[in-house]
C-alpha cells in the first residue's frame, strides 16, 4: 500500500473538522498527555495498522501512517504511529509527544538511523532547523491537525521546542529495514 498524499492546504470534510475540534480541546490535550493514554493508545496504534494495512488506526480520519525506525541503542525495529502531511516530495512529520516535556523515542531513532519507512516507503529524515521553514512548516501542521497549537505551548512550558522531520524519498538503501 503507498502513501497517501496530504495535501495541508485542501478542504477538509465536517468529520474530519469535528474530529480534530475535539482532539484540540484542553481536555482532550490533558488526557493525551496521561500515562495511561501512553500505555494504551499509543501502543495500540502500530498494531491495529499493521493489521489494516495502514487503513486504521486510533486517529480516525487524521492522516496517519506507521513509521518505522530502528532504535538509537539497541538497532531494534520500532514501530509507531505518526501523523503527517505532504510539504511537495517532502513529508512533514512532528515530534510532538502531545507537548510532553520529552521528545519521543522514535525521533532520537530517526536521528541516530535516519533511514526509514513510512507507511511501507523508504525515505531519510532530515531535523528542520531553519526557522522561517519551521514556522512555514508550523503553519501547514496546524491545518492538518489544530492539536498542534496547544501542543506547542506545553511543550515550551516546560522548556521544549518541539522538533520538525522532514522525510525525503530515499534510494534503494543499501541497509534494509525491513
Amino acid at each position: 500500500m503507498s502513501l497517501r498524499y496530504v495535501d495541508p492546504n485542501a478542504p477538509r470534510s465536517m468529520l474530519y473538522r469535528v474530529i480534530v475540534l475535539l482532539t484540540s480541546t484542553r481536555p482532550m490535550r490533558w488526557l493525551s498527555r496521561t500515562v495511561a493514554w501512553s500505555s494504551v493508545i499509543w501502543k495500540i496504534d502500530p498494531f491495529l495498522m499493521r493489521l489494516t494495512r495502514g487503513r486504521l488506526g486510533t486517529g480516525l480520519v487524521v492522516p496517519t501512517a506507521l513509521l518505522q525506525t530502528r532504535g538509537a541503542r539497541t538497532g531494534r525495529l520500532r514501530r509507531n504511529a505518526v501523523i503527517y502531511f505532504h510539504d511537495g516530495e517532502r513529508v512533514t512529520i512532528i515530534a510532538s509527544q502531545a507537548g510532553r516535556p520529552e521528545n519521543p523515542s522514535w525521533f532520537h531513532n530517526a536521528r541516530a538511523n535516519p533511514d526509514v519507512l513510512l507507511g511501507g516507503e523508504r525515505f531519510r529524515a532530515e531535523v528542520i532547523d531553519d526557522e522561517a521553514l519551521r514556522e512555514r512548516l508550523w503553519e501547514l501542521a496546524d491545518r492538518v491537525f489544530p492539536a498542534f497549537a496547544g501542543y506547542r505551548e506545553s511543550a515550551a512550558r516546560a522548556g521544549r521546542s518541539i522538533p520538525i522531520l522532514q522525510l525525503l524519498p530515499a534510494e534503494r538503501s543499501a541497509r534494509l529495514l525491513d
